[in-house]
């Protein structure tokens, strides 16, 4: 094989959950920039695949040793110390999910499913303003239908869950309970398409996925999850095309504006594209730990399904046309992007639009003669934080001390922390704490109980918040990137925890070297001026959606 060739492609090395490659330039692709790719020479980054995933005790690292104070209730492990065991410390402290019954599976707790309908409003009303409408499809798929797109059923198979047995008696034909939906959904369109008048076709479902995973970790990789997918039907190559990449302007805008993640769009190289795709494009986000991940995709189908379906049009010339097709999603791994983009060691870390709290009023009083006034202060300016649509929860309860309830709610990842006292109730005034700027630095003393000061306060904090929450986000990864010229370069970046970016014309055999070398994967490629294109590097802790 020789030595690699860096020369006519720009790389991206780093660690990270999954890798693509594909024509790509040579810096980032800004957040108001569009997403157009067009045949070119290949651009490609590589970087290091998510954390090895735990599911339980016996399946941690051995070379991890356990903190001492693990297991403490409420303790978190700091990230520097284990960035596996901090991630499940989180999740569990700040009750976003739980370990279910079955192993692989969890349960989304109500706070991890706020986080969750925060990011199925915004794109559901994405969606719907693109001109989607919303269905539902079947979990049962026959097994039949997989097995009509090769390679489909060729990538599927190992994570396929089949259904063999129903009502006690054996199945006639085997079931498989959903891993996508392209094969059930070109049933029906083989249906209801029959002319050009009938396209395009553009629907959308918000549904649960079963994949057998063998190494799992919620949120990021579980054997259920939940998603929205997007499948539509057209009649030319370029419209469908055009509908991939606007699907991305969508999931690039979502991670940038409401996730607060600094997300780099591009194209998977051809043995990273979904299995039945002609071009698989991706979203991928540099985590706490500088791995990768694969956080939302977009496929270009082309007529790999419409012909192992039959799914035709007659077209203006009465000429039969077998219809160009798209699918795209995102699912609740993108909990897990925002829990690792921007959590510390105090806990969460929430940018202000997707949290189910954003402001949270902690009452204080020691004698019970100061209660009564302390309380209806904190009720009022509840009152007024509601009024003006702000997400606000009063935390009165008297079970726990209020400096528990700090660090409960700085846990919880909520924005903004009011506090109450007997002080602050004479002289009308509150004290505001920021849960992106710890201790003294983030508290302001001396702030205006009065409802037009205080709601014009309060939102401009929430916007200060969610943009520095980007800006700290993209100089942390701005400032994991490097630039390579050369194949030593590029380990060197990667053996540094770093991401590579650079020139790249490398082979499927060359891309399989690179991984087998230095457990880097191609993450993306691009044929556009400020496009990076990934390569990931380690264990891989991500899956293909």
């Amino acid at each position: 094989m020789g030595a690699l060739r860096l020369h006519s492609l720009y790389l991206f090395v780093s660690t990270s959950t999954r890798v693509a490659s594909a024509p790509i330039c040579s810096s980032f692709l800004h957040h108001n920039s569009k997403v157009r790719l067009a045949p070119a020479k290949p651009y490609a980054s590589v970087s290091r695949d998510l954390c090895t995933p735990v599911t339980s005790e016996a399946d941690a690292p051995e070379n991890v040793e356990k903190h001492p104070k693990s297991g403490q209730e409420g303790f978190i492990t700091p990230r520097s110390y284990d960035f596996n065991a901090w991630y499940a410390d989180i999740i569990a402290n700040a009750e976003l999910a739980d370990y279910g019954p079955v192993r692989g599976t969890m349960v989304i707790r109500p706070y991890g499913y706020a986080i969750w309908e925060a990011i199925q409003d915004y794109l559901n009303a994405k969606i719907k303003e693109t001109g989607h409408k919303n269905v539902y499809f079947p979990q049962f798929i026959p097994y039949s239908f997989i097995e009509k797109e090769a390679s489909h059923v060729e990538g599927f198979s190992p994570e396929l869950a089949v259904v063999t047995i129903g009502g006690g008696k054996e199945l006639e034909e085997k079931l498989v309970v959903r891993p996508t939906s392209e094969t059930i959904v070109n049933y029906k369109f083989t249906q209801w398409i029959r002319s050009y008048r009938d396209l395009p076709i553009m629907i959308n479902q918000w549904a649960n996925v079963t994949r057998w995973e063998m190494r799992t970790k919620p949120f990021i990789r579980t054997l259920e999850f939940l998603w929205q997918e997007g499948h539509t039907a057209h009649a030319t190559l370029e419209e469908a095309e055009e509908e991939a990449l606007k699907m991305m302007e969508v999931y690039k805008n979502f991670a940038y504006e409401q996730a607060a993640i600094p997300v780099i769009p591009g194209r998977k190289s051809r043995r990273e594209t979904f299995a039945g795709a002609l071009r698989t494009y991706t979203i991928e986000a540099m985590m706490g730990d500088r791995k990768a991940l694969q956080a939302g995709t977009s496929h270009n189908l082309g007529q790999n399904f419409s012909r192992a379906f039959g799914t035709q049009f007659t077209d203006e010339n009465g000429q039969r046309q077998y219809v160009w097709q798209t699918s795209w999603a995102i699912s609740t791994r993108f909990v897990g992007a925002i829990i690792m983009t921007h959590g510390d060691d105090a806990g969460l870390m929430l940018p202000p639009k997707i949290a189910p709290i954003q402001v949270v009023i902690v009452p204080i009083w020691k004698k019970d003669d100061e209660k009564t006034g302390v309380l209806n202060a904190a009720y009022l300016v509840e009152k007024v934080l509601k009024t003006a649509g702000i997400k606000v929860e009063l935390d009165a309860s008297e079970q726990r001390t209020p400096g528990w309830k700090f660090n409960f709610w700085e846990m919880k990842g909520v924005p903004l922390r009011i506090e109450i006292g007997p002080r602050d109730v004479s002289s009308g005034t509150l004290v505001i704490s920021r849960r992106d700027i710890p201790g003294k630095l983030g508290k302001v003393f001396g702030i205006s109980m009065d409802s037009s000061i205080l709601e014009a306060y309060v939102k401009d904090k929430l916007d200060e918040i969610q943009s520095s929450l980007l800006e700290k986000a993209t100089s942390f990864r701005n400032s994991n990137i490097v630039d390579v010229s050369s194949y030593d370069e590029l380990k060197e970046a990667i053996s540094l925890g770093k991401w590579a970016r650079g020139p790249w014309s490398a082979s499927d055999a060359e891309e399989l070297r690179v991984k087998e070398e230095t457990g880097a994967t191609i993450r993306r490629s691009c044929n556009i001026c400020k496009i990076i294109l990934t390569v990931v590097v380690g264990p891989f802790a991500s899956m293909m959606i």
